[in-house]
């Protein structure tokens, strides 16, 4: 493998909406990772409906079929 152009992997704290946080190893800049959904919250794992929109894509999709 050639030297001095692989990123530097290293342990990041991945943080989720729901408060869950864990540790992984990432090649992502910076100590902490945020994200939208996890396992503990997401509904496949939880056997709940939950909606997750955080584009406007359901409004978007209402006002289209408004039309």
């Amino acid at each position: 493998m050639k030297e001095g152009i692989h990123p530097k992997y290293h342990e990041v704290t991945v943080t989720c909406a729901c408060g869950n946080t864990f540790k992984t190893g990432s090649c992502v800049n910076g100590e902490v990772i945020k994200i939208d959904i996890c396992n503990k919250c997401h509904p496949f794992f939880t056997g709940k409906q939950k909606l997750v929109d955080t584009s406007g894509r359901v409004e978007r999709f209402q006002k289209r079929i408004k039309k």
